[in-house]
Formats: C-alpha cells, sequence, structure tokens
C-alpha cells in the first residue's frame, strides 16, 4: 500500500510540475493529490495508523478546497490550517509533553505589532500571522522529537512552502525572488504532505491515536 501510494503521488508530481513549467493549469492535479493524502492517511489509520494524521489531512484538504480548488474565502482556509497545526501540536505534546504556550503567546501579539507598524494589519494578515507563529514553533519543536523524523521532514518542507507562499504575494518583501516562490510552493508542499502522511504509518500501539 506504501508503494502505491508513492508511485500514484509521485505521478501526479510529475504532472502538475510539468503543468507548472510549461504554462499549463495544474490546480485540480494539486488538489487530487491532497485528496490521494488524505485516502491513504485514513487507510493507514484503519490498519492502526495515526488517526489524528488522517484528521490532519482531512483539515488539509479541506483548507486547499478554499485556497487552491475555488481560490476564494482565503481566510476560512487559513482557519482550517490553524486546526491542522493545533492538531500538529496536540501531537508534538503527546510525544513531548511541552507545548510552549508562552512562547507562542508571546510571539503572535509581536508579529500583529509589526504588520501594523509595516501597513499590512488586516484581518487576512493577522490570521495568517496566528497560523504561521503556531506552525513555526510546532516546526521547531518536532525537531526535537527523536522519534519523529518524517514528521519534522514533513513539518519543515510544508513551513517551505508556506515561505514561498508569502514571497509571492508579498513581493515587496524580497524583490525578485516572486517568480521562484512562486515554483518554490507546490515544490515543497506535497513532498511535505506526503511524509506526514507517511509518518502516521502503523509503528507502535502507543502511535495510533
Amino acid at each position: 500500500m506504501t508503494a502505491a501510494f508513492l508511485g500514484l503521488e509521485a505521478a501526479l508530481y510529475a504532472i502538475f510540475m510539468t503543468l507548472d513549467l510549461t504554462g499549463g493549469s495544474g490546480g485540480p492535479v494539486k488538489y487530487a493529490s491532497i485528496a490521494v493524502c488524505l485516502v491513504f492517511s485514513v487507510l493507514f489509520a484503519r490498519r492502526g495508523g495515526s488517526r489524528l494524521m488522517a484528521w490532519a489531512m482531512a483539515f488539509t484538504l479541506a483548507a486547499d478546497t478554499f485556497l487552491l480548488l475555488l481560490d476564494r474565502w482565503y481566510g476560512a482556509g487559513i482557519a482550517l490550517f490553524c486546526v491542522v497545526q493545533g492538531l500538529y501540536l496536540a501531537r508534538i505534546r503527546r510525544a513531548s509533553g511541552r507545548t510552549l504556550w508562552a512562547l507562542r503567546a508571546g510571539l503572535v501579539p509581536a508579529a500583529w505589532v509589526l504588520l501594523n507598524a509595516l501597513g499590512m494589519g488586516t484581518a487576512l494578515n493577522l490570521l495568517a500571522a496566528l497560523y504561521f507563529v503556531n506552525f513555526l514553533v510546532n516546526a521547531c519543536q518536532s525537531l526535537t522529537l527523536r522519534s519523529e523524523r518524517l514528521f519534522a521532514a514533513g513539518l519543515w518542507l510544508f513551513l517551505l512552502c508556506d515561505v514561498c507562499v508569502g514571497l509571492r504575494n508579498q513581493p515587496s518583501l524580497l524583490p525578485g525572488l516572486a517568480g521562484a516562490a512562486q515554483a518554490g510552493m507546490w515544490l515543497f508542499y506535497l513532498p511535505g504532505q506526503v511524509l506526514l502522511v507517511l509518518s502516521g504509518f502503523p509503528k507502535r500501539r502507543e502511535n495510533t491515536t
């Protein structure tokens, strides 16, 4: 089943990257690749893998419905990705016993102050800052989880995708990188999601919740 998952995702990845490079529309193929992640995360969960990962993939697909498929109601998509990071925090807390709430509570207002100082304090940007701060702390915490290397690698590739999204949406931050950011989003995103799904593969009994 794992080989089928990797083979299918590799084929979809090759298709939409080719479409991106040739000016085609790879959106439906990209969305299908995340749907495949959800399907296999559920199959893994039914065989004793992580049910939490299956829920995380369900919310990921829901978020991409707004951000990718419909290309509207971006606030709803970001809010759903906040839920995804909450689920990943639950996994980190179960593995390490730590949440770093004080750090998160300090960084979020600091990010909001910075956005307002830059004249970028829109409701959508403030929500995105809440999401990104928690994502960044999750990714940093994941590096301390010795038994969760796939999970950590998946989170960091996912984070690199979001950095590219930010650079594409705010090209004035680093002029000249918008084109590279456009290509980098899905270059990192699908491999990250695939690793996250694989990190939920059935292992020990205590990892199945």
